[in-house]
């Protein structure tokens, strides 16, 4: 149920933001794949890097990965709660909303 909430809340972040190219995984381990354009897939890993930094300064640690290293990964523990979850959310919207001008 609380992966159902993360995922539902990462997808509608997809909706808001073109620098958000891919939503993927399940359960408590999502991931999200950012890009410069959505079209041509260029990756974006400067802006997980800025992510990161917005993200640690708000108590939100998050990892990344993928072959470019544009992917971030989301994967709170198995013991976290919807407020957790929705706080997480938070967060991270706030940082992409900040890093998406600068793409």
């Amino acid at each position: 149920d609380v992966g159902s909430i993360l995922r539902a809340g990462l997808e509608k972040m997809w909706e808001k933001y073109p620098l958000i190219g891919d939503v993927r995984g399940k359960g408590l381990m999502q991931g999200m794949e950012l890009v410069k354009n959505r079209k041509t897939k260029e990756p974006a890993p400067e802006a997980v890097d800025m992510i990161f930094e917005e993200t640690k300064q708000r108590g939100l640690l998050i990892g990344k990965g993928g072959l470019y290293s544009n992917v971030l990964r989301i994967s709170p523990p198995l013991t976290a709660n919807y407020d957790q979850v929705n706080e997480a959310l938070d967060i991270l919207e706030d940082a992409i909303q900040l890093i998406q001008k600068e793409f």
